[in-house]
């Protein structure tokens, strides 16, 4: 059998079992940045949280508007090259977060300055926040699954324009000639921002976010859990202006992911078996990718049953509630008993290296294929 490592910094929303979350976020006013979240396999805010986040979103971002603004459209020319105050989801220290006035200095050449209009939780700012990231830095603006409005650009920007639509992207590429990483169809890691990137700065090397004079860092080179923001222009990709932002913004992580994974990492084949481990935003996007890619036998694998409803509706056709197997049993070898001899690929949607393993193991005997999309807790191994 093959493992694969999928390509990219891989990471997954929040799932059912992560709701007092949201209401621990929402209560810190984190709602009011409008925080999507992956419930029941809804792709925005459940309905009770949305309700309650809404009024006071929409009052919160009218209220920040630069001048030229529709608050109809949040299109707007806006941006007079001046620093910018608003407010943000500052991550000062390990599982400290606050709602603090920030400064956003205007954007420098090659980059962008976007207002915030809606946020997908990810489960990798968790991660980070918690403490589980040997790169994590405190105090920093997390934040990196998006949709948002282009309110200002730098000096040589050309690909965006304020009041165009736009996704951030974690991983963008240079695009240019030299480039062999951009040039190759084998990789999208482009290194051209990467290091100062995850130092938590702009590609000069300094900070756009500031509190009382000091800098904050930026994370993953989006620090999208602002009002404002700033970005390298290669981060920004434009979608169309009638696209709801509170959707598409799912395109900047989750769904990419597990798209991904299924089409240039392990390259699903018709007529095949996958198993996804973990049904979170990845999973349902990889559930959706390999009926799109023809699978025969899409299994959903789970400790939560409440999911199943949405996973059938994204192409799953049986599932496994890991939950509650038989005594002695592990979800490797039920799986392997359901196909025989395992399944051609599968997919690990959830960081945890037990489960990596349960995925591995359930791999076809001689030609599958495991990918690992999670991303484990620093020092955590997968051992078999």
């Amino acid at each position: 059998m093959v493992m694969i490592f999928a390509p990219a910094h891989q990471c997954r929303l929040v799932g059912v079992s992560d709701r007092s979350l949201c209401r621990s976020l929402s209560s810190m006013r984190v709602s009011a940045l409008l925080l999507a979240t992956m419930i029941r396999g809804t792709t925005s805010l459940s309905s009770s949280l949305r309700r309650a986040a809404l009024p006071r979103a929409k009052a919160l971002f009218a209220s920040k508007m630069p001048p030229a603004v529709s608050t109809d459209t949040l299109m707007y020319s806006g941006g007079d090259g001046e620093t910018l105050k608003c407010r943000a989801a500052v991550a000062m220290g390990v599982n400290d977060l606050k709602i603090l006035d920030i400064e956003v200095a205007p954007p420098k050449a090659g980059e962008v300055r976007l207002k915030v209009v809606a946020n997908a939780l990810c489960h990798t700012d968790i991660y980070t926040l918690e403490g589980s990231d040997p790169e994590g830095l405190f105090p920093a603006i997390l934040g990196h699954e998006a949709g948002a409005v282009v309110e200002s650009v730098g000096p040589g920007v050309e690909s965006v324009k304020p009041g165009d639509h736009v996704i951030p992207c974690y991983t963008p590429q240079c695009r240019r000639p030299e480039c062999i990483f951009c040039a190759s169809p084998k990789t999208n890691l482009c290194p051209t921002i990467r290091s100062t990137q995850g130092g938590g700065f702009m590609p000069d090397g300094t900070s756009r976010f500031s509190v009382g004079g000091k800098p904050i860092y930026h994370f993953m080179g989006c620090s999208t859990m602002s009002e404002y923001t700033v970005l390298a222009a290669i981060s920004c990709a434009r979608v169309a202006p009638h696209a709801p932002l509170d959707k598409v913004c799912l395109l900047g992580c989750g769904v990419s992911t597990g798209w991904g994974a299924v089409f240039n990492t392990a390259k699903v084949e018709v007529g095949s078996t996958v198993a996804v481990f973990g049904l979170g935003a990845v999973g349902l996007a990889v559930l959706q990718a390999a009926k799109v890619a023809g699978a025969a036998r899409i299994i959903g694998v789970d400790v939560n049953a409440d999911k199943f409803a949405a996973a059938r509706g994204m192409g799953a056709t049986e599932f496994v509630d890991s939950s509650k197997l038989p005594a002695g049993v592990t979800v490797q070898q039920h799986v392997v008993g359901l196909t025989k001899w395992g399944c051609d690929f599968t997919f690990d949607c959830t960081g945890n290296v037990q489960v990596m393993r349960a995925a591995l193991e359930s791999a076809h005997r001689g030609w599958g294929v495991s990918c690992v999309i999670g991303v484990a807790a620093a020092g955590h191994q997968i051992s078999t």
